[in-house]
């Protein structure tokens, strides 16, 4: 066959130095974004000076009592693990976002933090789709992450064990007071089982772990700093950003003196000033994203500012998106792993945008003030007769007009690491 030349016009797109680098750093803490251009720094003789303006060690010392407050270097978590295990996984190019998304609402323990429908909705793709990207997260080590409660988390691992009993998944929804308790007699009788299997039942989800998340979590605790302040004067809301989250680089004279040399020391010279322009725009698109989203939360979560957790809202990334006119996945990206300062303590910003429940009325109810009302509850209960999961099931519903599932109680109740009534038994 003759060889033929054809010209053929194709849409690409493709990343420049500055947008690659601007991503890069969006994601970046305060204390990651100093150790970054500390680095830059030890490499490029044009940079003179970075003026942080108010150092983060004075900020340690006069905040020393408050105790939520510290600083180290930040270590490998869970959802840098997840994603590293990710890479090595063939995930389809349009579901690998959907993927990552749910892995940043995975919660310390492993648990999957939103419901499908709503990480479809943020992800606008469909719910099959979303359950899809969530068998990739349950393929992932240890088993048991992106279960989205403890009796699936429990069944993943049995069924990696090949132990999958057909009754585990009802008897860790409905009775699982006979798991703690081992109730071999109650368990053989009420599924028509043997007393032997039901015990062998029992020592297999003993061999289980019910957080999977801290397997991958680091020991060490993790101290952060905040990005910036929101506090209230003459009246108004108000947001202070740390000079830290945008210092000033200075570039030496000696990069004008230099200018015009031999070929190859002016192409040097060149190509450092370049990094440093880029650093310089990457930092800035960065403060201005951030800037942009906790004051849109501040202006969305007024109420709450105002008058405390009941107030609060439920508010989705996918509404930030929106109103920022930002794709969902740059929003992910400037918060994770970053705080604010509020008069309440310090805070992730992802506190702020906490899903909602759905209710028949329409409205929905932010899953934060459900947890806060379960909480409160819990600890002004009868501690001899401790509230079930379904008793403050029915006093949600009675006393606050909120209509959830037992087992969203029980999800909320672990996820504030609170027992279950059997174990919060006082005689």
């Amino acid at each position: 066959m003759k060889p033929n030349l054809i010209q053929q016009q194709t849409l690409q797109w493709k990343m420049n130095q500055t947008l690659l680098q601007s991503i890069h750093i969006l994601q970046l803490s305060s204390i990651e974004l100093t150790d970054y251009i500390n680095e830059v720094v030890k490499e490029n003789p044009l940079i003179e000076e970075v003026n942080y303006d108010y150092d983060i060690q004075q900020y340690r010392k006069s905040h020393s009592e408050d105790v939520s407050i510290d600083i180290n270097r930040k270590e490998e978590t869970m959802y840098d693990k997840l994603k590293f295990q990710l890479s090595g996984v063939k995930v389809p190019k349009e579901l690998k976002p959907v993927v990552e998304y749910g892995i940043d609402s995975l919660n310390d323990d492993g648990y999957l933090d939103i419901d499908l429908e709503t990480w479809a909705e943020d992800c606008r793709t469909t719910v099959p789709m979303a359950e899809k990207a969530l068998s990739y997260i349950q393929s992932l080590e240890p088993t048991g992450i992106g279960a989205r409660n403890l009796s699936e988390c429990i069944s993943l691992q049995l069924k990696e064990m090949g132990k999958d009993y057909p009754f585990v998944m009802d008897l860790m929804e409905h009775h699982l007071e006979w798991v703690a308790t081992e109730n071999v007699e109650e368990i053989a009788g009420y599924y028509e089982t043997t007393e032997e299997i039901a015990a062998e039942v029992i020592d297999s989800i003993k061999l289980c772990h019910p957080k999977p998340g801290l397997l991958l979590n680091t020991q060490q605790p993790e101290y952060i700093i905040p990005e910036a302040m929101i506090f209230k004067e003459n009246g108004s809301w108000k947001i202070k950003f740390y000079k830290w989250a945008n210092p000033t680089i200075k570039i030496s004279d000696m990069y004008h003196n230099l200018m015009g040399m031999e070929k190859e020391a002016d192409s040097f010279l060149k190509e450092k000033y370049r990094q440093v322009e880029w650093l310089k725009q990457a930092i800035h698109y960065r403060t201005n994203t951030l800037e942009d989203i906790i004051t849109l939360i501040v202006e969305k979560q007024y109420d709450y500012f105002e008058h405390g957790i009941m107030m609060m809202k439920a508010l989705t990334l996918s509404d930030i998106a929106d109103e920022l006119d930002l794709h969902v996945s740059t929003i992910s990206r400037a918060i994770n792993q970053k705080y604010v300062q509020t008069p309440k303590g310090v805070f992730p910003i992802k506190y702020f945008l906490p899903s909602g429940v759905r209710q028949k009325n329409g409205k929905k109810t932010a899953s934060n003030v459900i947890k806060y009302l379960i909480q409160e509850m819990i600890d002004m209960e009868n501690k001899r007769k401790p509230l079930s999961d379904q008793a403050i099931k029915e006093r949600l519903l009675d006393e606050y007009d909120i209509d959830i599932a037992r087992r969203t109680v029980m999800k909320y109740r672990e996820q504030l690491h609170i027992p279950a009534s059997t174990k919060r038994r006082k005689r």
